[in-house]
């Protein structure tokens, strides 16, 4: 089966697309799902945002599988205009609903905070009200219009299999030298 790249254009008026629990459910593009959001770093927080980020890879160098159930491809975290605004680019393969469910989940669960506390408006009571953070996140959430996969529709299940399939399939050819 060949995969050949994709692309597609997204709608900018989403009152067409399905509704979910916490507004409009944006379609799997070729680069499955995924959301940016653009918001104001609350005053001399910048380089906790960074602290925030070294904290979550050292979190990670001891528990790779940490951010498992939030099926990620991708995170990017951008600060920007002189450290007073924040990007956070999100790649992942289930809806934008289960996806902010399972982070506030995880994030509860695991007793750690956010890097968004540390944004402009956002509530100080995400931990008990998934519908406060979903709607912070909706209110700076910068919509694509258009999404390209080289591989197109492949979940990140899927990219993990095939490496371990070459990684053995390789040690298999080493073995018959």
């Amino acid at each position: 089966m060949e995969i050949k790249p994709a692309a597609m254009v997204l709608p900018a008026d989403t009152s067409q697309l399905e509704q979910g629990k916490y507004g409009p459910i944006f379609p799997r593009t070729p680069a499955c799902y995924g959301f940016t959001v653009i918001a104001e770093v609350k005053p001399g927080h910048a380089e906790a945002i960074r602290g925030y980020g070294a904290t979550l890879a050292k979190a990670l160098e001891t528990d790779p599988y940490l951010l498992e159930p939030l099926k990620l491809h991708y995170l990017r975290w951008v600060l920007f205009d002189d450290d007073t605004r924040f990007m956070y680019q999100g790649i992942f393969d289930t809806d934008f609903d289960k996806y902010t469910e399972d982070a506030v989940m995880l994030f509860r669960k695991a007793g750690v905070d956010t890097v968004f506390e540390h944004l402009v408006g956002f509530p100080e009571d995400w931990k008990t009200n998934t519908e406060a953070f979903v709607k912070f996140v909706r209110e700076h959430q910068a919509n694509s219009f258009m999404e390209y996969g080289e591989y197109p529709y492949v979940t990140a299940d899927e990219v993990k299999k095939a490496l371990r399939a070459r990684n053995a399939f390789s040690e298999m050819l080493d073995q018959m030298q």
